[in-house]
């Protein structure tokens, strides 16, 4: 009897790993809409703090924003305890302009690396890429994961909302730029503003390459992303999260709660990945 209680303690503790859950981890993408625009009540001082609220309790370990501009991210970076961001200004490299900025949560995560080109001819300075109406750039970064000591690379981007050509090249460029920046075949995330919808051919090469979050994750939400002030519903999403390197994606959320006073955290609703390890 006595022999049998040693064994079943020794077991104990391999049913106990059997049970634990599975490694898992959560980002977001989330177009913040420039603080400068005229928006009447949604301007950035009416939605500011519904903003922070929306990080904080999301909580993503790692997420992408777009159209940010230097005191928005400045003004996350300071009401998200914990949180970190890097990016520059796509105008001149800097602080000028959007900010393809990547924030992550410096208490569950180390930056290893990063860096940021645009979407051109010439990628290696601020530049306007084929038909764009504007410059475009990504931001990359090299994350490593403390809680399950995993690396992974999380990229981030936003699309020209105008240029056919800009928005199929600069994917191309995407697409050869994280083909080649992995050698050690890190997980790999893309989020981003693509202002195309999911049926988009520019998305074909794309998809080759990685995983739709909304298409493969066990629980999706396909609905409209950008809703410019709730005007807007019926839409696809153009919104996205992809992946690769990962067993699967559990949940592609969008974020429509409201948080504080403000009806909208921005005219995007932000999107949300779980992704296992």
């Amino acid at each position: 009897m006595k022999k049998l209680a040693l064994v079943l303690a020794a077991l104990l503790p391999l049913f106990v790993a059997c049970k634990q859950e599975p490694a898992t981890l959560k980002v977001m993408s989330y177009n913040i809409r420039y603080g400068t625009a005229n928006d009447g009540d949604h301007v950035w001082a009416n939605r500011r703090d519904a903003a922070a609220a929306m990080v904080m309790d999301q909580h993503p370990l790692v997420f992408g924003v777009q159209e940010a501009l230097d005191f928005q991210l400045e003004y996350l970076q300071e009401n998200c305890p914990g949180y970190k961001y890097v990016g520059v200004g796509r105008e001149d490299g800097v602080s000028d302009g959007e900010h393809m900025a990547v924030f992550y949560d410096s208490e569950r995560a180390e930056l290893m690396n990063w860096g940021t080109y645009w979407l051109s001819e010439t990628p290696d300075v601020p530049s306007f890429g084929w038909d764009a109406a504007c410059k475009r750039t990504a931001t990359w970064t090299l994350i490593l994961d403390k809680t399950t000591g995993k690396h992974f690379y999380f990229v981030n981007t936003h699309l020209d909302h105008v240029g056919k050509e800009a928005r199929r090249n600069g994917l191309i460029l995407l697409v050869e730029r994280i083909g080649g920046m992995n050698p050690e075949g890190y997980p790999m995330i893309l989020c981003g503003d693509f202002n195309v919808f999911p049926t988009d051919p520019c998305l074909n090469d794309l998809r080759d390459l990685m995983l739709d979050a909304r298409q493969t994750a066990t629980e999706t939400d396909p609905g409209t992303t950008w809703h410019n002030w709730g005007k807007v519903d019926g839409t696809p999403g153009i919104d996205y999260i992809f992946y690769k390197g990962f067993k699967s994606c559990t949940s592609f959320q969008r974020v429509t709660k409201q948080y504080l006073e403000a009806p909208f955290v921005s005219d995007h609703y932000p999107v949300t990945a779980v992704l296992e390890y």
